[in-house]
């Protein structure tokens, strides 16, 4: 599955975390105007929450109208990262924390024909990653503490967006930089400047009477932030 046209590089990934799971396919459909589906797998180990795991994701992929965007709160990520992959991913994002190889991994996601995601989390530094940069599609900073949804936007992890913002324009990298957690109208913007191009929402998107106008508020409120670098 192709990915629809970006514009001006802002790009809005809704949470199925937030979506009504017994009318999954009617529930996608809602979100077709988005850039990617953003499906959280949680394995009640590495965070306190259990979601969903491959034979879900699959259907998923089978009924979504736009492509996935897998994020593994999981351990063990390094065995079952590549399946998710295998399954037509279009992007696999594992957790820093979760992987002794992350690089290798990356390539493995890679060579698989998934874009390669790296996480942190709030409380990890971003330091060690950012000479890795190169080696990832996408780095996901979380404004919450993974695990469950609803939770408040953490403004102290922006200065690590703005971390990677700087060397990913300094060395002219394709890496998305995506958020995820408590994105609202009312806080995307303060991403957008600190440098991120790549949003998830969850309940701000399938909270809405019309997820379709929430995602085009979302988009609309990120690039009024992003170009007022």
């Amino acid at each position: 599955m192709t990915l629809r046209q970006a514009q001006d590089g802002v790009r809005i990934n809704p949470s199925i975390l937030a979506a009504d799971f017994a009318n999954i396919e009617s529930e996608l459909a809602r979100i077709a105007t988005a850039d990617l589906v953003h499906v959280d797998v949680m394995d009640n180990h590495f965070v306190p929450n259990l979601t969903f795991g491959p034979q879900m994701v699959g259907r998923v992929q089978d009924l979504s109208p736009i492509p996935l965007d897998v994020h593994l709160m999981i351990t063990d990520v390094d065995r079952w990262a590549p399946g998710y992959a295998e399954l037509g991913a279009y992007s696999v994002t594992f957790h820093a924390e979760a992987t002794e190889d992350p690089v290798g991994l990356a390539r493995r996601l890679r060579s698989l024909g998934a874009r390669a995601g790296v996480a942190i989390k709030p409380g990890t530094r971003i330091d060690p990653y950012l000479e890795l940069l190169s080696e990832f599609d996408q780095l996901l900073v979380m404004t919450v503490e993974p695990g469950f949804g609803g939770q408040g936007f953490m403004d102290e992890v922006l200065p690590k967006l703005r971390a990677a913002r700087e060397v990913v324009d300094r060395e002219q990298l394709a890496v998305w930089l995506q958020v995820d957690g408590g994105v609202t109208e009312a806080t995307i913007g303060r991403a957008a400047e600190a440098g991120a191009d790549t949003f998830v929402a969850g309940s701000s998107v399938y909270g809405a009477a019309d997820p379709a106008a929430a995602i085009e508020g979302l988009r609309a409120a990120a690039l009024a932030a992003s170009h007022r670098h």
